[in-house]
C-alpha cells in the first residue's frame, strides 16, 4: 500500500528553512508532497525511486556537503536490497562517504569498509515486504567538520519517538 501524506507531527516538525539539505530516495507519491519537500529548503536533492513516473530524475546522484560526499539512490538498483556488502559496493561505485538509500522502508544507520549507510525509512510509513509493521520515520543528521550526529524520527502509537546516534563523533575523530 502507497501512502502519500506524512503524518503531521511530522510537518510539525518540518518547517521551512530549518534544515540546510533535503535528501530524498524517490516514490514520493505525489506533486503536491515533492512540492511540500523542495519547500523545506533551498537545497533539495531527489532520486528517481521504482515507482517515480518522473523522467527527469536521476537514477543516482552525488552532493558534498562539509567535507563529505554523500551518495543518493532509491535503493531498488542495490541487490539484495539492503544488504550491507551491496551498499558498500555501490558506495565505492559512487565514490562518496556516505550513501543514502531507501527502497526497504525501515531505517537503518551503520557502517562498513569505512563508508556510511543512512536508509531514512519511509516518512509516510508505506507498506515494507521486510517487516509486518512499518511506522512512519525519517533521519535528520547534522554534519559537522569533524562528526556526523543522526536523529531517527519514528512515529509509533501517535507519538513521535526520536533516537540519537553517531555516524563518526569527535572522540572516534580524534583516535584515527
Amino acid at each position: 500500500m502507497r501512502a502519500h501524506d506524512i503524518p503531521e507531527k511530522f510537518k510539525d516538525l518540518l518547517v521551512p528553512n530549518k534544515v540546510q539539505n533535503v535528501i530524498c530516495t524517490g516514490n514520493v507519491g505525489s506533486k503536491e508532497m515533492t512540492d511540500y519537500l523542495k519547500g523545506l529548503s533551498d537545497n533539495f536533492y531527489m532520486v528517481k525511486g521504482d515507482y517515480d513516473d518522473n523522467q527527469q530524475l536521476p537514477e543516482n546522484k552525488v552532493i558534498t556537503i562539509g567535507k563529505f560526499k554523500v551518495g543518493i539512490v532509491h535503493g531498488h538498483q542495490i541487490v539484495p536490497w539492503g544488504d550491507d556488502e551491496a551498499l558498500a559496493n555501490y558506495a565505492r561505485e559512487l565514490d562518496c562517504d556516505i550513501l543514502v538509500s531507501g527502497h526497504t522502508h525501515q531505517h537503518k544507520i551503520n557502517s562498513v569498509g569505512g563508508k556510511f549507510f543512512v536508509n531514512p525509512g519511509s516518512a509516510t510509513g508505506a507498506y515494507s515486504s521486510f517487516k509486518t509493521e512499518t511506522y512512519p520515520s525519517f533521519i535528520l543528521l547534522e554534519i559537522l567538520s569533524t562528526s556526523i550526529k543522526a536523529f531517527i524520527y519514528e512515529y509509533k502509537n501517535g507519538k513521535c519517538q526520536i533516537t540519537k546516534g553517531s555516524l563518526i563523533d569527535d572522540k572516534e575523530e580524534e583516535e584515527q
